[in-house]
């Protein structure tokens, strides 16, 4: 009888399932239930909207205690300052490349052809791009508590950066601080998990509210712009950091293909790469075979500044807007597409929407009109998906071969199958305690 007892209790069909194939699941269900619904799916949606909003209780608190957590792991302030070098100039590199594949894209496919639309305002209204002085500056918080009331992601990581090296060269008297970080970080990576269990419901919710609202109706006349756009996303991470890993990290792409699934699901159907962060951080960790203090370090930092699947967005929404209205450009204005877009990168926040406002800096650079802002927005949410999944693919990425070339990658981890099939056991999502150091 108690050995009846200690039997493990069955979980059933929906309890055994991996968490990316719940939040299949629930996509599925929330476009059926969209389409049938129509414009009233719109009750449903805050049902999405509860999961959302209980992820970005997240970000601020998860980003702060992470990288705290990361920098006081690395002893060594160089090794640390080395790494951050790497991971900038990385994500600064893969974001050009990606906007360049979307322009080259845009301009081989003409997906804005054939519209012949006709500007009736300037587009000399929107605000003007910031300056890289006044990037810098604001890279300092005036005040510590607001930026962390704010959310203002890259002012806190300056903070959190600071005080991480502060902590370490206090020494002995700083390790009761780093203690009760290393205790805030271990509840969050605990409250991660619980609220990441609600994502196939928050996610029905959300996908049977875009299904209902913009329909077949909407997306048809703008199809062609949402097919670049995603062949585009598709060859950056298959083709391009592939490539990256295969010759510059010198591992096979296979296990980094495999293991972005659930982390790519999630961003996908959030459309928030800071909201991914608990499931790019446990993936990086777990089954990418990445230490605790690169993860901690290196990925917070990507999912502020690494607009991949963002900037390659920009190069195909500005050529079709300039396609759309019949404006030709030059290669200097693609030059400035480039880098109006990567430079934006560094201060838009990884959140649902940011994209549309890198988008009205680009076209206010190259004089298009902001018509095609109103356009785009319409199927945001849609291209929204693809490039919040590259910008996490990307994060992962850039953390593999930071990890690589500190020595801090555990290529047993990295190329074990068995992890990759065990992947989304206890509904996707373990603690990040596991570290691999």
């Amino acid at each position: 009888m108690e050995q009846a007892l200690e039997q493990p209790t069955p979980k059933g069909f929906w309890g055994g399932l991996a968490l990316w194939k719940k939040i299949l699941v629930g996509m599925i269900l929330g476009v059926i239930a969209g389409s049938v619904l129509g414009p009233d799916a719109e009750m449903l949606k805050p049902i999405g909207t509860l999961f959302i909003n209980a992820i970005k209780m997240l970000i601020v608190p998860l980003v702060f205690c992470s990288l705290v957590v990361g920098v006081t792991s690395m002893q060594d302030t160089r090794k640390m300052g080395r790494i951050g070098v790497k991971a900038v100039v990385i994500y600064l590199s893969t974001t050009a490349v990606a906007i360049s594949i979307g322009l080259g894209l845009s301009h081989l496919l003409q997906p804005g052809a054939g519209l012949a639309m006709t500007a009736t305002a300037a587009a000399g209204d929107a605000k003007d791009a910031p300056t890289l002085v006044q990037t810098l500056l604001n890279l300092i918080p005036k005040n510590p508590i607001s930026a962390l009331a704010a959310g203002n992601i890259l002012q806190i990581i300056v903070f959190a950066l600071g005080l991480g090296v502060a902590l370490n060269l206090c020494g002995e008297k700083g390790k009761p601080a780093v203690q009760v970080f290393e205790s805030l970080a271990e509840a969050m990576y605990k409250l991660t998990e619980l609220v990441m269990k609600l994502a196939p419901y928050g996610i029905f919710g959300l996908m049977a509210w875009v299904a209902g609202k913009y329909g077949l109706e909407i997306l048809l006349p703008l199809f062609k712009v949402i097919g670049v756009a995603y062949l585009g996303s598709v060859l950056h991470v298959v083709g391009f950091y592939s490539a990256v890993i295969k010759f510059i990290g010198r591992l096979s792409p296979v296990p980094y293909i495999k293991g972005m699934v659930t982390p790519a699901a999630v961003a996908f159907t959030t459309t928030s790469s800071s909201g991914t962060l608990p499931a790019t951080i446990k993936c990086a960790r777990e089954e990418m075979g990445v230490s605790k203090g690169v993860s901690s370090f290196v990925l917070p930092l990507g999912a502020t500044i690494n607009m991949d699947g963002t900037a390659l967005y920009q190069g195909v929404a500005a050529l079709f807007v300039a396609q759309a209205f019949g404006i030709d450009l030059s290669f200097a204005d693609y030059i400035t597409i480039v880098m109006t877009a990567t430079l934006a990168s560094i201060g838009t926040a990884g959140v649902p929407g940011a994209g549309l406002i890198m988008l009205s800096l680009v076209l206010t650079t190259v004089g298009l009109p902001m018509e095609g802002l109103a356009i785009i927005a319409g199927i945001d949410r849609i291209l929204d998906m693809a490039r919040t999944s590259v910008n996490v693919c990307g994060d992962l990425m850039v953390a593999i071969l930071v990890g690589r070339s500190e020595g801090e990658l555990d290529t047993d981890v990295y190329n074990s199958t068995e992890g990759h099939s065990t992947a989304g056991t206890n509904d996707g999502i373990v603690t990040a305690r596991q570290e691999i150091a």
